[in-house]
């Protein structure tokens, strides 16, 4: 399923460190020229007052929705070229859902692994994170289906280091903390172990950029992460990363909202579907270049392996 240390020389912490501000400001050599660019406006969406009278009193009460979100993950979200905005084709997304149901959405940098406990504990409304639904997600929250997304491999170009995501042992690799690919890794490090190999070197990060940074420096032989946010990564970088085999478990993302909020949940399922049917859904995932992930029918909690 989809959708997170070496002492090394100050050139290799240097590298990182500008491929870090790349990945977080998600630009090419040319902004303008740039199809993804976080300057090209997101379509006007018209308030449904339907939708908008259903939405609970609790959440209603201020205008706005406050929302969670992880802002190293682009293209999903990340922080735009001025340090500050919070970009991406989920902001986009989700600031339309919003919209759609009469109010606004204030993104708030969380870290991954933080939010859907903070969505719990009524620290944020809603989490809006690039979030696989799966079984132990659901059992803490209800979500709203909106996006379809598998893992990827990536490496440096060339593989350098020959490494083969179907037999990785005695390689190291890099994920994001919190995210399912933390446990793609370590099942497949104990199936290394149990057959006599070497372990994977599993190394953790905070954030996505700095796990890619990891990966385009050589700290790393390889990383893995959602799809687009590797199929993004390779394009930033300039060549500097190359994916590895093929996308595999494919599952939806979700947005995160408390347990006990399914009505809540509903309105949000209503209104990306009326961003679907209007066509606002399709021109937000071709800005971003992320159409291949679409769906036809979002969903509160569904049924998932």
């Amino acid at each position: 399923m989809s959708a997170r240390s070496l002492t090394r020389r100050a050139a290799t912490a240097v590298a990182a460190t500008s491929t870090t501000a790349l990945i977080l400001t998600g630009c090419g050599e040319d902004p303008d020229e740039d199809a993804n660019s976080a300057g090209e406006p997101r379509p006007t969406v018209e308030v449904d007052e339907d939708l908008a009278a259903r939405v609970p009193d609790e959440i209603a009460e201020d205008g706005t929705i406050t929302v969670g979100t992880d802002s190293s993950y682009a293209p999903s979200e990340f922080i735009a070229e001025d340090g500050k905005t919070i970009v991406g084709f989920d902001v986009d997304l989700f600031s339309a859902v919003a919209e759609k149901i009469g109010f606004e959405a204030e993104f708030e940098s969380a870290s991954f692994d933080s939010i859907i406990a903070g969505v719990g504990s009524d620290r944020y409304e809603v989490g809006v994170s690039s979030f696989t639904i799966n079984p132990e997600r659901l059992a803490e929250a209800t979500m709203v289906s909106y996006f379809s997304a598998g893992t990827q491999w990536a490496t440096q170009a060339g593989n350098p280091e020959g490494v083969d995501p179907e037999d990785a042992c005695g390689t190291s690799v890099a994920v994001q903390r919190g995210t399912v690919q933390v446990d793609d890794v370590t099942a497949r490090s104990a199936e290394c172990e149990a057959a006599g190999e070497e372990a994977i070197d599993i190394q953790q990060f905070e954030g996505q950029d700095e796990a890619t940074a990891a990966i385009v420096s050589g700290r790393v032989d390889a990383g893995l992460a959602d799809s687009p946010v590797m199929a993004y990564a390779v394009q930033q970088t300039d060549g500097q990363l190359e994916l590895l085999g093929d996308i595999y478990d494919s599952a939806p993302y979700g947005y995160v909202v408390p347990k006990a909020e399914e009505e809540f949940a509903q309105v949000l399922a209503d209104a990306l579907t009326a961003l679907i049917e209007d066509g606002t859904y399709a021109e937000i995932l071709e800005k971003w270049g992320v159409e291949a992930g679409a769906i036809d029918d979002p969903a509160v909690n569904p049924t998932v392996d």
